[in-house]
């Protein structure tokens, strides 16, 4: 059984790597600055409780995904410097990852805020 200490270390290497993410990543701050506006959006259209769920789980997957590219990245940085394409590709397919998740929440966003807008 892990103790409380191990834990809210855990808790503590999570919560720099999100800082980390946040201070060190331009495209989480584009993120960040879309996911505040469509919270801001659906404070302000009063979206039903479902939307909100998943307007949540769309701003989830979108940062979740970015902060697994970045990590992607990093990786094979440290790996390798040269141009390799392997490393070309995984660090592509990461980024085209967090492109689909961000065109699928532009999508959802559609959906959710149009018929408040129309």
């Amino acid at each position: 059984m892990r103790s409380w200490k191990r834990e809210a270390k855990s808790f503590a290497y999570a919560w720099t790597g999100i800082v980390m993410a946040i201070k060190e990543e331009s495209h989480m701050k584009v993120h960040l600055f879309f996911a505040f506006i469509a919270i801001v959006a659906a404070f302000i259209v009063n979206i039903s409780k479902t939307e909100w769920l998943i307007l949540l789980v769309t701003i989830g997957m979108v940062i979740s995904l970015e902060m697994v590219n970045t990590a992607l990245e990093r990786v094979v940085d440290l790996t390798t410097q040269e141009l390799h394409p392997l490393a070309k590709a995984a660090k592509d397919i990461a980024a085209g990852a967090v492109l689909v998740g961000a065109m699928i929440s532009v999508i959802i966003g559609i959906i959710i805020f149009l018929p408040y807008i129309i």
